[in-house]
């Protein structure tokens, strides 16, 4: 796999981002939203998988995932087997982030923890789907006459 510097920044902004939007979340009270929230649909819904948590762990999980991810820059810039399909997913998991922030803020009629920092979530990752789009590694479709 030949390297992909594209890609590569379009990661490192992502990952940027995300810690931007876990600093969002960590001030603004994040966790005081969301676990009576989820008491809340546990009551309704006893299955209901989502996990409450208190403040260290739930920030120290996601600094080690912010650690983790920036960690994994250069195998991405490599273009290393199986970073392509990390770059999808964590593309694809931020977009969700991002819209479920601001998706909620409109639902609840507030503005809800870590809403401000949302549209970085979303602008940095449009800009590594767009990276991936462009990818040389992609297969490319053959072109008709």
């Amino acid at each position: 796999m030949s390297p992909d510097p594209r890609r590569a920044r379009a990661w490192r902004l992502l990952v940027a981002a995300l810690a931007v939007h876990v600093a969002d979340e960590a001030a603004t009270g994040f966790l005081d939203f969301y676990n009576p929230l989820v008491r809340s649909m546990r009551a309704q819904l006893p299955w209901f998988p989502a996990p409450t948590f208190t403040f260290g762990w739930w920030l120290a999980g996601l600094v080690l995932l912010v650690v983790v991810l920036a960690l994994l820059s250069p195998a991405v810039h490599r273009g290393a087997p199986g970073t392509r399909f990390v770059s999808w997913v964590f593309c694809g998991i931020m977009t969700l982030n991002g819209v479920g922030h601001l998706a909620g803020s409109i639902y609840f009629e507030r503005w809800l923890p870590g809403a401000t920092s949302a549209p970085l979530l979303l602008v940095s990752s449009a800009m590594l789907a767009r990276a991936l789009s462009l990818d040389p590694q992609r297969p490319q479709r053959p072109q008709s006459a």
